[in-house]
């Protein structure tokens, strides 16, 4: 996996800021969700944004995703190491750790820069 670019290091960081910053019920709740579908190639950021999404379930009080994020950090170190990790996924306790999913122009852009198109695993 090529090294974390500047621009890809930052704007998880920034995502994860932002929807700490406006708290749930807000349009920035999508966030920990932008921030997470661009760290998963990185195991260190992408194992941060599973921290964040446990973090805020927890600050929430939401039982559903304080229970799913352990599970999703046990395999999200090994998972952006061996490059099995679904295009676009958001993290989310309520989508399967194996689905992919459709990534954001915007975030698309950003990744295929990076490590060049994505392109999702056969089954």
């Amino acid at each position: 996996m090529p090294k974390l670019p500047d621009g890809v290091r930052a704007a998880p960081d920034a995502e994860s800021a932002a929807a700490r910053a406006a708290g749930p019920g807000t349009r920035r709740c999508a966030d920990p969700e932008r921030a997470h579908v661009l760290s998963r190639p990185w195991a260190w950021p992408h194992v941060r944004v599973h921290g964040a999404m446990l973090a805020r379930a927890v600050r929430t009080r939401d039982p559903r995703e304080a229970a799913g994020q352990p599970v999703r950090l046990a395999v999200t170190a090994p998972g952006s190491t061996t490059g099995r990790h679904p295009v676009g996924n958001t993290g989310r306790a309520n989508v399967s750790t194996t689905a992919p999913m459709p990534t954001p122009p915007d975030l698309a852009d950003l990744l295929a820069a990076a490590v060049g198109p994505a392109r999702p695993r056969p089954r």
